[in-house]
């Protein structure tokens, strides 16, 4: 029963999410407490933390990212965003996400995976120029309109990075599909997997534009 103890810091995870607590806080708290379960002193825990830090220090350019991008929103890139989505007559939520869906995997099977993402690409541009375009085409939203707006905006995100970094070869994910089928007789090199990765791109593609022209419809069907 003793080995199982470290794992109570799974628990503290989806506990403190589920009650909405901040996440920063709740993941800190199950590290120092899977760190001391396990028979670690807090002098031990807390060395880990400045080691794994150490070792991932080029994480921390994010710091640099999000204060620029904190002083665009605040003289109103929102609001620049959505005014050019108002002058695209044609512009619908899913006809751009669609764009910004083929967007993130190119660039994602380039390699460039930190090019865009949620804080520096979704909240700030995509999803308030999906909004823009949402309420062009159906006036002013719900707010539970809205949020869905925003959630298609963000799920577009994931899903064109999810799909689309798989084709490029230099990518930690393949590494690891390539070691986990090595033990079992699998050899396979990093361009077979890459190769094999595009169809499901495709795939991807297909049906998470679908689900976004999909979103149209409902929108137009609730603001008539």
């Amino acid at each position: 029963m003793q080995q199982y103890l470290p794992l109570a810091g799974i628990l503290i995870v989806v506990a403190g999410f589920l009650l909405r607590f901040n996440p920063m806080l709740v993941v800190t708290v199950a590290a120092l407490s899977t760190g001391l379960l396990g028979g670690m002193g807090l002098a031990e825990v807390i060395s880990a933390f400045g080691k794994a830090f150490n070792d991932n220090r080029i994480i921390a350019i994010v710091w640099i990212v999000l204060p620029v991008v904190g002083l665009l929103e605040r003289y109103g890139l929102q609001q620049r965003a959505a005014a050019v989505v108002t002058r695209i007559r044609a512009a619908t939520v899913g006809r751009l996400l669609i764009v910004y869906l083929l967007f993130r995997q190119v660039t994602a099977a380039l390699g460039l995976t930190s090019i865009a993402g949620h804080p520096q690409t979704v909240r700030p541009l995509v999803a308030p120029m999906a909004l823009a375009a949402a309420e062009q085409q159906h006036g002013e939203l719900e707010e539970e309109a809205s949020e869905e707006v925003k959630s298609y905006s963000a799920a577009t995100d994931n899903v064109g990075l999810f799909f689309g970094e798989d084709i490029f070869i230099a990518i930690g994910s393949i590494i690891l599909i390539q070691q986990t089928l090595a033990p079992y007789g699998y050899q396979l090199a990093p361009l077979e997997l890459a190769i094999w990765a595009i169809p499901t791109a495709i795939i991807a593609f297909l049906i998470h534009g679908t689900r976004l022209l999909l979103l149209d419809r409902s929108l137009g069907r609730r603001h008539r």
